[in-house]
């Protein structure tokens, strides 16, 4: 790896890894516990993810049940539920909070499959932003005197080949996400 191309490098990996941690948030025809990852409990005045405050399990292949640690934080974590607007509704029995998670209807899926398309969309304008200023840089290293112009060309093509296979791993990611739900 080519000392002036580190820095997109890490800019396109860390583009993928936020998509990856994107995408799971989306729900498949299964529970997930990431279905609660952006859900935030205020716990001692602090935001704090549910996770933090509770253990959660997955029951049946359908329930996803959280056990406060602090029977007090049950009215806050359903709250904070309701309010994350994730399309589930808790129930609470005073000691446990389940929520069932509904099988997907087609129509739903059809909606998530659209919005991840809209998600890989967004990610692909972000890597050729990053490609974009890759390429500004090494421009201006030119016009400092810093490279030579076949030196500038082969970091070109080289940044392009990158830029390349990063869209690739998102088509890549998404095409195993809309099979996943699509089928599950």
């Amino acid at each position: 790896m080519d000392a002036d191309l580190k820095e997109p490098q890490k800019k396109l990996e860390s583009a993928v890894e936020f998509f990856k941690k994107e995408i799971q948030t989306l729900r498949t025809g299964r529970p997930s516990l990431s279905l609660l990852e952006n859900v935030k409990v205020s716990y001692y005045g602090n935001p704090s993810s549910v996770d933090k405050v509770a253990s959660l399990n997955i029951m049946d292949n359908r329930i996803i049940v959280i056990s406060p640690w602090d029977m007090k934080m049950i009215p806050e974590i359903e709250k904070a539920i309701l309010a994350a607007n994730i399309g589930l509704t808790p129930q609470n029995d005073g000691k446990v909070i389940r929520i069932a998670v509904p099988p997907m209807t087609e129509e739903r899926r059809k909606q998530m499959v659209k919005l991840l398309k809209k998600m890989a969309e967004e990610a692909k304008i972000a890597i050729r932003n990053i490609r974009r200023d890759g390429n500004d840089d090494l421009k201006k290293k030119k016009s400092d005197g810093l490279i030579q112009e076949d030196r500038l060309k082969k970091l070109q093509d080289e940044l392009q080949k990158m830029t390349d296979q990063t869209v690739q791993k998102i088509d890549d990611l998404t095409q195993k996400k809309e099979q996943e739900i699509m089928t599950t």
